[in-house]
């Protein structure tokens, strides 16, 4: 099952460039750069997503980023208030 979806993101990801990469004329570097790497990194994170599905989403690493700093506004405004 797993290999199955495998395939399958590899063959949206060359029907993507196969499509999209000849579009882009060949002096513009910049745009076939980022385009070669966000399209590698969707992939990976797909790829990611298959095998290891309960990996935490980006909001879950937002939180643990900035909960911290929800505490210490928090504290800093009540200090303020009262």
């Amino acid at each position: 099952m797993d290999w199955a979806a495998v395939l399958g993101i590899a063959a949206v990801l060359v029907i993507m460039v196969r499509y999209e990469w000849p579009q882009l004329k060949p002096q513009m570097k910049r745009e076939k750069t980022a385009y070669a790497v966000l399209t590698a990194v969707g992939g990976a994170l797909a790829l990611l997503l298959v095998f290891y599905p309960e990996m935490p989403g980006p909001t879950q690493g937002l939180d643990a980023l900035y909960k911290p700093l929800v505490k210490w506004m928090d504290h800093f405004i009540e200090k303020r208030s009262g």
